[in-house]
């Protein structure tokens, strides 16, 4: 068997073991580690699940999703309906700040607004993306933290040495303002994603770009 049929089965076996996902109804295609998925989902959470289940296999360097989600008729609502939840969803929780709004057209949540913490925003997204009748949620919720660029790339070295799941010393980082930008290379989608949620992670960062390559 060679390397790309056998991460094609390890991606299948992965989308199996996720209880979340039905992997019969996707498919799967590789090139060159990078992992194109694509099929028919019942809802918004299985779409992602079987994203992220596609990138936590070993070698996967990427992955292009083509799923579709096409929503049963029980699980259909009016955007009037999903906007009330998602408002009651945000309003009743307490990690996302009152600054975060959500508009919904054709069941595509929009998150809006500002937080001071990555947390914030990625709790917001959490909580409305299993919504009944939620097709895609995009967020374009703004972080407004502070603190100096110094401030910010020493916290995040620091951060990535503690992390014993970092391989800190093939990552590099820079800070311009509040902007982080993370380079070089890791053994695992995994890791990457790590070293990403630490530099989130520190006080003052307001955006990250991940440039750091998945090698293996």
């Amino acid at each position: 068997m060679t390397a790309t049929h056998e991460l094609k089965n390890d991606v299948e076996q992965e989308l199996r073991w996720e209880p979340s996902v039905c992997a019969d109804k996707i498919g799967v295609s590789v090139n060159k580690g990078v992992v194109e998925l694509d099929g028919h989902v019942g809802s918004f959470y299985e779409k992602w699940a079987a994203e992220r289940a596609a990138l936590r296999v070993f070698n996967v360097t990427a992955v292009a999703s083509e799923i579709v989600v096409d929503l049963p008729f029980e699980s259909k609502r009016s955007d009037e309906d999903i906007a009330l939840a998602a408002s009651n969803q945000l309003t009743w929780n307490f990690q996302t700040p009152k600054t975060i709004k959500a508009m919904v057209a054709n069941g595509w949540v929009t998150l809006t607004g500002t937080a001071e913490w990555q947390y914030q925003r990625a709790e917001a997204e959490r909580v409305v993306r299993s919504l009944l009748g939620v097709k895609n949620v995009v967020n374009e919720i703004v972080l407004t933290p502070k603190a100096t660029a110094v401030e910010v790339k020493l916290k995040i070295e620091n951060a990535l040495k503690r992390d014993a799941q970092i391989d800190s010393d093939n990552i590099s980082v820079e800070a311009v303002g509040n902007i982080v930008t993370l380079r070089g290379k890791v053994h695992s989608w995994t890791e990457r994603e790590d070293a990403e949620y630490a530099a989130f992670a520190a006080p003052g960062v307001a955006s990250v770009t991940n440039l750091i390559e998945v090698n293996y």
